[in-house]
């Protein structure tokens, strides 16, 4: 990088020091920072992980069997990060309000861009970011505050070509999805991710994302 600053910067080491330890992940041991011609360098050393990664990429590609007790470990993680007290953000309002009303304009109707609840979030939960068989969360540059139910939206997400899995990923985090404030995270989510296929990425699920935005939309309506 050519600034140590940021909060990709510094989101491992904040991760180290607020998110508590009932929270599976690799413990980060030792930072080391350096520059060298104007660019700053950083290296970590983490706690091995035993296992592997669920998936390698974001989008899941083949079903996913896992425990309960994997799920009930993978809710838990999630509740007890939402109360995490922080000043990162992993998601803006600002980008909300542009990104939201652009991407979804196919639904019938404004879109609302404010969520209802906002919580603490890992801010990039998928496939390739999480380990078992022992449950581990990967990757904690970007967390911060999101809308309340990002992490869940964004791992269903990124389950949509695996339409079994996404059933249970339904299923499973219906506590964090089965709400006012977890179908705005996934408009929220959907949004996103179908900006970020405008760059080449997730094309495989672009068709599941827009039919998933008009179910949640009509199940918003419903509930409103």
């Amino acid at each position: 990088m050519s600034k140590a600053d940021g909060k990709l910067w510094t989101g491992p080491e904040d991760a180290e020091r607020l998110v508590p330890q009932q929270v599976p992940r690799p413990r980060l041991r030792l930072v080391h920072q350096w520059t060298d011609g104007g660019d700053a360098y950083k290296a970590e050393l983490y706690d091995r992980v035993t296992g592997a990664t669920m998936a390698p990429q974001p989008v899941l590609a083949d079903a996913l069997r896992l425990p309960g007790e994997w799920w009930g470990g993978l809710r838990a993680a999630l509740h007890r990060l939402s109360g995490v007290r922080t000043e990162r953000t992993a998601v803006r309002q600002a980008y909300l309000e542009r990104a939201m009303p652009e991407y979804l304009a196919f639904l019938d109707g404004p879109v609302p861009t404010t969520p209802p609840m906002w919580s603490t979030a890992h801010g990039d939960l998928h496939w390739a970011n999480l380990a078992g068989p022992e449950l581990r969360i990967l990757d904690w540059e970007g967390w911060g505050m999101a809308p309340a139910g990002y992490d869940a939206a964004l791992l269903h997400s990124y389950s949509l070509a695996v339409p079994e899995t996404a059933r249970c990923v339904r299923r499973e985090l219906a506590t964090f999805l089965d709400s006012d404030a977890g179908r705005f995270a996934e408009l929220a989510v959907i949004a996103e991710l179908l900006q970020s296929a405008e760059r080449g990425d997730n094309l495989e699920i672009v068709h599941a994302l827009k039919q998933r935005a008009e179910e949640v939309w009509q199940r918003k309506a419903s509930h409103a």
